[in-house]
């Protein structure tokens, strides 16, 4: 249902023109139909605080699990793609007007920042080009084909406008904890025509300033331990040698620009300028005095030391959170065209939309960590006995081992920028049939061609060159040579950081080509009222490339993954039908079946697709092309039953449905290519040393067979007749996902390595784990289930008699999450995850029961200086749930994840609930009333003669505003201000959320955020 009513009269009876609604292809003219859909137009969103699609994603109630938007940086790269039901976010369909459209060109693919979701980037939409979004809380393959099995987000954009609008806004954080990071936004929209023609252009452009970790408490320190969790500081840094606690430079050396003296000790063991942390502080651990309190378990009291430290700073560990960025700077430039012509009086028309948007994430990340051996002969090497020796070109080459270091000085800030050109290309042809015959006076037909392009530019700097390296540590120029031996303010020569450090530049894009014909209407008539029907085919080509630096591709690359070229095409074809028939019909007034109707859809869908061969690189091996093929065919049954006449007892609907749905494989799920990476293990067996790090090799698998999912919702709208303005709704859904096309992390497959045969290798002589290698596999099962809720009640203060005052709109939508339980193969056992924050490559993010928001919005009387008056505010609210705590507690149980050997650790993640208020306020100037001037005719003569006599006329008025006066700029203008998070709290903390210190995907570290919007139409 819509979710704020427009301003309407109670009494009105109105002709509502039959409208394709999300989740049919079938028109209807019914405001409840069979399938759960919420539509919010713009005017809504902005009632609710959402600003932008990370608003939407981070609000929306029906929103949860791991998701991509702009509230951090960890793995993101400025794209936002949503995620409803909490399954993985390629199992919710984003549709453009009703159409697929290309997904994000690095979503699902390997990077050096990881394997991030793939789906629809909506960042690259802004709501000015938005008429609205229906968000269809169901299964549709039937309808839609893949993907939509967690629901549909089919956004609306505008094609018929008139005169000019003007438009921006402009906020900031500065009156809460954060620094000044503003957001400014700012769009124009033109649009003329005539009862043939419309023709409508738009621009829009956003920017938005970053904002630090280091600006909100909750995210200033990775030293997690007084918030419940771990210490998450790195322990690879500058100084360093050895595991924890290893050696450090002495506190002189180690606060300072400069390394130890070349060549002035044996080893690190018997240097005087590396000792033990801990013999130079031995109650400085873990941080600076008064973070852990005298009743702490870990409390040691600080004494000075022998050393003049008392302890804190970055000696032990390093935190990275002081210089990363919390919400990076990014930007945003579109423009869109639309054009419309009634050619046959609605018999033929031709339509024409064109959209272009560039997009840009300014992302920075810290310097990547590496730990190396460094030849003797090395310039800055302060020891002069080997602990081992390696051969370099048949050379055998003495050197010391386990040298930590990290470039935070060397790099800074390390550059992590992606820009992303989308463009969207629409035409075709529709019109009415009633031309042919009667009979066809109810059909529709409609013929199209769509484009759609995403390209993605990703620039990564400050990435390590093995070989750059190598030759830098053998070099014996101190000049040129590469020192890791510098204390923490250290930064190498400028010779040695060109040699050493590379920036990547990574492409990618993905193509859709689509060609498609439908026709609907009525097929004939039953006692009840007509069968209608709606038929079409459809054509789609998926083109998707990712091209990596050749110093990735070749594995030439140390401190983070290498990550292989991939190319993968694919060709699908589909038909599909549908069939909604009346059982009943209203003016029978039968007992029980006031109004009952069926609605049944098909679609099949044929695929065929092609991977690249992939060249042999160590450790990956050769892999030849590959060619796949499948098929598809999904029912979807509808119902939708009026037991009693309105006048009875109100308006009450029940609905249900039953689905199958299913899920391709995305081209980046297929790519055989992947991405090398190491990683410490645990080995059940025992034979592998802990705190040994192995290879773990990522990529896609060409083998992937499709998802499938059975889905059933039932549910009930009712408006009662005794409460004029009430509207209750209330849905049960249930998803069964089954051959899951996903990761597993590379811990789970050696827990279970007899389920997984040939991906953990092992040494031949001593049976320690030397490689994993993670494709994605097709998972055993995934059963989530839950309902939906929601109450939106228009109080009309003219109800009551006493004139009208306006008019107060409550509003309440919400989502219980009652069931999620994984089982990865046919032989573990299922794991409970609903009420969790889950960590794993399968699903991930935060699982809370309850998440829900309720406003209240007062509009002014019609007919007044208050009609355009509108204020109100919106309560956001996700509830408490459980931490990951398996993680926290060390439990190898994830049935049980408070079994571990630390249940002390196990926590809650604390409610949250943030208040935002908007007001705003139209002015509609009534037009100027002419004064009367006795003795002017209408024709500017003093007098008209009329019966012989001579009269006075008044003049017809043609009264306007001057074109430039105050009245004329000032009427139908909107000025709004708005405040979001108005008590300024801080997102909850997630123990899993490393790098952030909450989910970025369910909240936000903004704080307080204002912003003022300005809007003038002419």
């Amino acid at each position: 249902m819509r979710l704020l009513l427009p301003s309407v009269t109670f009494g009105q009876v109105a002709k509502v023109e039959p409208v394709i609604v999300t989740g049919s292809n079938i028109p209807t003219a019914e405001e409840t139909g069979p399938n759960p859909v919420d539509t919010y137009r713009p005017s809504d969103l902005e009632k609710l605080g959402i600003r932008n699609t990370t608003d939407l994603t981070t609000f929306l109630p029906q929103a949860m699990g791991t998701t991509s938007n702009q509230n951090g940086l960890v793995g993101g790269d400025g794209s936002v793609i949503p995620n409803l039901r909490g399954l993985l976010p390629k199992e919710t369909l984003v549709l453009i007007d009703g159409k697929r459209v290309a997904i994000a060109a690095s979503g699902g693919a390997p990077t050096a920042a990881g394997i991030g979701p793939a789906g629809v980037d909506i960042n690259l939409i802004p709501f000015p080009m938005i008429d609205h979004i229906d968000i269809l809380k169901d299964g549709a393959s039937a309808v839609y084909g893949s993907d939509a099995v967690g629901g549909v987000i089919n956004i609306f954009l505008l094609h018929k406008f008139r005169g000019v609008e003007i438009g921006g806004s402009w906020g900031n954080t500065n009156l809460g904890a954060s620094n000044d990071a503003r957001e400014v936004e700012g769009w124009i929209k033109a649009g003329t025509g005539d009862d043939k023609t419309d023709i409508l252009v738009i621009a829009d452009f956003y920017d938005r300033a970053a904002m630090y970790s280091r600006d909100r408490d909750i995210d200033s320190n990775a030293f997690a331990t007084p918030w419940g969790a771990f210490d998450f500081r790195f322990a690879v840094e500058p100084g360093h040698i050895g595991g924890f606690p290893g050696f450090r430079l002495i506190p002189r050396l180690f606060f300072s620009t400069n390394s130890p003296p070349p060549h002035s000790a044996p080893n690190v063991a018997t240097s005087p300028f590396y000792k033990d942390p801990f013999v130079i502080a031995p109650n400085a651990y873990p941080g600076p005095p008064g973070i852990i309190g005298p009743n702490a378990a870990q409390h040691r009291p600080q004494s000075l030391g022998p050393y003049g430290y008392k302890g804190g700073g970055d000696y032990f560990f390093y935190n990275f959170l002081a210089k990363t960025l919390e919400i990076p700077a990014a930007n945003r430039q579109s423009f869109y065209g639309s054009f419309t012509r009634d050619i046959c009086d609605k018999y033929l028309i031709v339509f024409a939309d064109f959209k272009y948007t560039r997009s840009f994430f300014d992302g920075a990340l810290i310097p990547a960590p590496f730990s190396i051996s460094v030849p003797i002969q090395n310039p800055f090497n302060p020891f002069i006995v080997a602990d081992a020796t390696v051969t370099y070109n048949g050379v055998p080459v003495p050197v010391t081992t386990g040298v930590r270091y990290r470039a935070i000085n060397d790099q800074g800030s390390v550059t992590n920028k992606s820009t992303v050109q989308d463009v969207l290309f629409d035409s075709g042809l529709r019109g009415e049939m009633g031309e042919v015959g009667d009979y066809f006076r109810s059909w529709n037909w409609e013929l199209g061609f769509r484009y759609s392009r995403n390209e993605e530019e990703l620039v990564h700097g400050g990435s390590v060159s093995s070989s750059g390296l190598r030759e830098a540590l053998l070099d014996r120029n101190p000049a040129t040579a590469f020192n890791p031996f510098l204390g923490f303010y250290g930064r190498n020569s400028k010779a040695a950081i060109s040699r050493v450090y590379v920036t990547q530049h990574r492409s990618g894009e993905f193509e859709l080509a689509l060609g498609y014909f439908t026709i609907n209407g009525d097929l004939f008539n039953l006692p009840a009222g007509p069968v209608s029907v709606a038929v079409g085919a459809e054509y789609r080509g998926e083109r998707w490339k990712s091209d990596p630096d050749s110093q990735s591709t070749t594995f030439e690359l140390i401190s983070i993954p290498n990550v292989e070229a991939s190319r993968v095409n694919r060709d699908v074809w589909a038909t599909y039908q549908e069939v909604r028939f009346p059982v009943t019909s209203p003016q029978w007034n039968f007992p029980a079946v006031y109004s009952l109707e069926f609605d049944i859809a098909e679609r099949e869908e044929w695929y065929s697709q092609n991977t690249s061969a992939v060249p042999p690189v160590e450790p990956l091996p050769f892999v030849p092309p590959v060619h796949t093929t499948y098929d598809a065919q999904k029912p979807k049954f509808s119902v939708r039953w009026q037991p009693l006449d309105p006048k009875w007892i109100g308006a009450l609907t029940l609905r249900g449905s039953y689905s199958e749905a299913f899920h391709a494989p995305t081209l980046p799920d297929l790519t055989p290519a992947g991405s090398e990476g190491t990683g410490e293990v645990r080995d059940p067996r025992g034979l592998t040393p802990p705190g040994t790090s192995v290879v773990i090799i990522q990529g896609g698998n060409p083998n992937l067979k499709p998802e499938v999912a059975y889905e059933w919702t039932y549910g009930a709208v009712y408006s009662p007749k005794w409460i004029k303005g009430l509207t209750l709704s209330d849905d049960f859904w249930h998803i069964d996902l089954r051959s899951i096309a996903s990761f597993v992390d590379a811990q789970f497959i050696i827990d279970f390595e007899n389920s997984f045969p040939g991906l953990v290798s092992r040494d031949p002589t001593t049976g320690a784990i030397t490689a994993v290698r993670n494709p994605d596999l097709n998972l055993t099962r995934a059963i989530v289930e839950g309902v939906d809720y929601e109450a939106i009640y228009i109080l009309d203060s003219s109800i009551f008699g006493h004139g009208d005052v306006g008019r107060l709109t409550f509003t309440l939508n919400g989502t219980y999450l009652s069931r999620f339980e994984f089982q990865p193969t046919p032989v573990s056992k299922r794991i409970g995850l609903s009420g969790e924050a889950v960590s794993g490559a399968s699903f991930s993010g935060s699982l809370p029961h309850n998440r829900a928001y309720a406003s209240i919005f007062y509009d002014g009387p019609v007919g007044t200086w208050l009609a355009g008056f509108d204020i109100g505010a919106t309560v956001h609210y996700t509830g408490q749930y459980e931490d990951g705590n398996q993680f926290l507690t060390e439990s190898t149980k994830p049935q049980m994840p408070r079994s571990g050997p630390l249940p002390w650790r196990a926590r809650k993640v604390r409610e949250w609930t943030t208040l935002d208020l908007i007001g705003s306020y139209t002015f509609n100037l009534p037009a100027p009333v002419a004064t009367e001037v006795p003795g002017l005719a209408k024709d500017g003569e003093k007098g008209v003669k009329m019966d012989d006599k001579e009269k006075n006329v008044m003049p017809v008025s043609t009264a306007e505003y001057n074109p430039c006066g105050w009245r004329a700029w000032l009427n139908n203008t909107t000025i709004s201000l708005g405040m979001q998070n108005v008590f300024d709290f801080d997102p909850p903390f997630v123990a899993l959320a490393i790098g952030n210190n909450y989910d970025t995907s369910l909240a936000t570290a903004k704080g307080r955020f204002w912003y003022v919007q300005l809007k003038k139409s002419f």
